[in-house]
Order: structure tokens, then C-alpha cells, then sequence
């Protein structure tokens, strides 16, 4: 494959017109993802209760478990048709796929359907991500990619927060199906917008004539070292995402601390995510994607590890909490960053899809571990002691990834 011999990081133009259309339309793609990290677990409490469709506790896990599956495989499978089609109308096309069968979810007439119908959505959403952030990394003016990818994920954490305060009074008001329904029209209403205001990304449009992308070129000469290292740190970023936000609370109150306490803690560690993303891509930008990234993880893996401590002082947990929020998340978004400024744009795509959907079994991974060490009644101290593992592990993998590639390094 002919790729450019400047590093890939500079392979990338100022942004043409468009204005904060890109941006803004970027960041609500993102935001349904947010929708969705919360809404399971919005609705689970009623259909619990209620047994609606003849759920039961274990299918509701497996329900909320194949979400993230279909989001895994849409990650990783979108890669190389949006490096081919494009950015624009990969979005476009996913969003509506999302959309669709979310609202359908609603009209479940069984578990079994129910079940069917969040893979199939899980598809869709899975790819959205990805290809957002590609494209946030492209049309960033050169020396903004970090700033660019941490800022757009916002919506990620927002999407999460509204969702979760629409669940409170929409489900008692019109009942459990309303989130879907509300989460797919959402998605129906961004399409128009998104087709008459949201351009095709100048770097792709620059690098399509050079050959497709295939999986292999993510894994071709000098790529295979750093691929291998991305991933593995981009599946430990997302265990501790995904661990954290479902089991805090019960790990917290394990420790002796309340249940208010522990909600409280919840909103802190994701009030600190926000903070972290705002910082982490300026900082980036300003140092290099490689030391902030080795930075934030190892800072994460710190404040981890503290948090096996019991401590007395309620504004030290509460602190405690807040800094590993702000380092825990943005760690992960500054993942994607490195790998949108190490590959050239024809394979940028690609490359995003599958750290994400490697990324998205670590999501499944996380909670899984966790629940086992609650299960055995170990989760405190032990499971920070995972978490921060986890974090330096993610350390481990990218000091072998190199700061920068050129054409040279990438074909030995």
C-alpha cells in the first residue's frame, strides 16, 4: 500500500467549510452511545418487577450483555466499508440502522425478540463511534487531534446523563418501551440534518484512490507491533470504564461506606470523566499523544489502587473518586487520539474500528470480573487491585507503541 512518507499525524488538512456542523453532528452520534450505556440498566428494575415479556433475571442479563456484543462486532466490522465508502454516508447509514431497530425494540412481543433486536441495534450503534471519531481526527486542523477526539466524546457521558434523567419520569409516565422509542426517534431526527449539513471527510476524500483497506494492512510490517499494543490498552481502558460505572457503588458500600454515598461517588467518578476529557486532548495536543496517554493511565492505576484504602475523611473518598474519574475515562479517549494519529488516513478508519470493538470485550470483560469478585465477597480491596492492574497493563502495551510512524518504519 502507498501511504504518505510525512507521519500520518500531519497527514491531515485544516478544516474546510463547515463551520461546527461536523462537530456538533459528530458529538450527538456519540451522545446515542451514551443513550445506551444507560438505558438497560434504566429499564431493567421494571421489567424485573414487572416480568414483562417473561423476563427473567438471568435473561435480563443476557439481554444487556448482547447489546454490548452487537456494539463489539459493528465496531470492529465497519472499519474497511468506511474506509472504502466514506465517511459520510457510513454515519448516515448507521445511525438509521440504530435508529430502526431501536424503535422496534419497543414492540418486542417476546424476550427472545427483544434479545434479537438489541444485537441487531448493537450493530449499528457499535459502528457509529468509530467512524465519528475518524472523522473528528481528520477534519481537526493539524496539532488538534487530541482535543478534537476528547471533545466530541463528551457527548458520550452526556448522552448518558440525560438519558438516565428522561428514564426517571418517562417510564413511570408512558412505561419502559417510551426509552426506546424516544432513544430511536432521537436518532431519526439527527439523519435530515446530518445529510444536508455534514460534508465528506477531505482526507479521505484525498487518500480513496490508493488501494482498499483490508484488515491485514492494520496488521502489515511496523503496524502489527503497534496495533497489538493499541489493543490491548484500548481493552483494559474500556474494562475499567464499564467495571467502574456498574459496580462502584456496590464495591463503595462494600467498603463501609452508604448507598447515598456510593451514588454520590457514581456521579463524581463521571462529573471527573467530563473534566478529564476537557484536559486530557489540550494536554495531548500540546505534549504528545504518547506521554499524556502513559500519563493518564499510570495516574489511573495510582488513584485505583488509593481508592482500596478506607478512608475516614469523606472530601479525601470524594476526591479520591473525582481524580480517578477524570484520568480512568479520558485514558481510553486518548487512545483512539494515538490511533488516529499513527495510522495514514486510507486504513485511519479501519484501525479506529477494530480498538474500538477489541475495546468493546473488554466492556463485557470488566463487569464480568467485578461481579464474580462481589459474588465471592472480595470485591473490596480486590477488585481495585484488578482495576489498577488493568491500568498498568494498558501502560505495559503502549510503551512499546512508537510515538510517531513514517512510511519507513510502518513497511519492515
Amino acid at each position: 500500500m502507498s501511504t504518505s512518507t510525512r507521519p500520518a499525524a500531519t497527514a491531515r488538512r485544516t478544516p474546510s467549510a463547515g463551520g461546527l456542523w461536523p462537530v456538533a453532528l459528530c458529538w450527538l452520534a456519540v451522545a446515542l452511545d451514551g443513550f445506551d450505556l444507560v438505558v438497560m440498566g434504566a429499564v431493567i428494575p421494571t421489567l424485573s418487577k414487572s416480568g414483562d415479556l417473561g423476563f427473567t433475571d438471568a435473561s435480563l442479563t443476557t439481554a444487556s450483555t448482547i447489546g454490548l456484543v452487537g456494539v463489539g462486532i459493528g465496531a470492529a466490522l465497519i472499519g474497511p466499508v468506511t474506509d472504502r465508502v466514506g465517511r459520510r454516508r457510513t454515519l448516515i447509514a448507521c445511525i438509521a440502522w440504530f435508529s430502526v431497530f431501536t424503535i422496534a425494540v419497543a414492540f418486542a412481543p417476546d424476550v427472545n425478540t427483544f434479545i434479537t433486536l438489541r444485537l441487531l441495534a448493537g450493530f449499528g450503534l457499535g459502528a457509529c463511534l468509530p467512524i465519528a471519531l475518524t472523522f473528528m481526527s481528520e477534519y481537526a486542523p493539524s496539532g488538534s487531534n487530541g482535543k478534537a477526539v476528547t471533545r466530541v466524546m463528551t457527548g458520550y457521558h452526556v448522552g448518558a446523563v440525560v438519558t438516565a434523567l428522561l428514564a426517571l419520569w418517562v417510564i413511570d409516565a408512558w412505561g419502559w418501551e417510551a426509552m426506546f422509542v424516544i432513544g430511536g426517534v432521537a436518532g431519526l431526527a439527527v439523519l435530515p440534518v446530518m445529510w444536508a449539513k455534514l460534508p465528506e471527510s477531505e482526507t479521505f476524500l484525498e487518500a480513496r484512490e490508493k488501494p482498499s483497506a483490508t484488515f491485514a494492512d492494520v496488521v502489515r510490517g511496523g503496524y502489527l507491533r503497534v496495533s497489538l499494543g493499541l489493543w490491548v490498552a484500548s481493552f483494559m481502558g474500556l474494562l475499567l470504564v464499564y467495571g467502574l460505572n456498574t459496580w462502584l457503588p456496590k464495591m463503595m458500600g462494600e467498603a463501609g461506606y452508604s448507598i447515598k454515598a456510593g451514588t454520590t461517588l457514581l456521579l463524581l467518578l463521571n462529573i471527573g470523566a467530563v473534566i478529564g476529557l476537557l484536559l486530557a486532548g489540550t494536554i495531548s495536543d500540546a505534549r504528545g499523544n504518547k506521554p499524556t496517554v502513559l500519563l493518564w493511565f499510570g495516574l489511573a492505576a495510582l488513584f485505583l489502587a488509593l481508592l482500596s484504602i478506607k478512608m475516614h475523611n469523606e472530601l479525601l473518598v470524594y476526591a479520591a473518586v473525582l481524580l480517578t474519574g477524570i484520568f480512568v475515562f479520558s485514558a481510553q479517549v486518548l487512545v483512539y487520539a494515538f490511533v488516529g494519529h499513527l495510522y495514514p488516513p486510507e486504513i485511519r478508519g479501519t484501525a479506529l474500528g477494530l480498538a474500538a470493538g477489541i475495546g468493546r470485550v473488554g466492556a463485557i470483560v470488566g463487569p464480568s470480573i467485578t461481579g464474580a469478585l462481589v459474588t465471592a465477597g472480595i470485591a473490596y480491596p480486590w477488585g481495585f487491585y484488578v482495576f489498577a492492574g488493568a491500568a498498568l497493563l494498558a501502560v505495559a502495551a503502549l510503551a512499546v507503541v512508537p510515538a510517531h510512524m513514517r512510511q519507513s518504519s510502518a513497511e519492515q
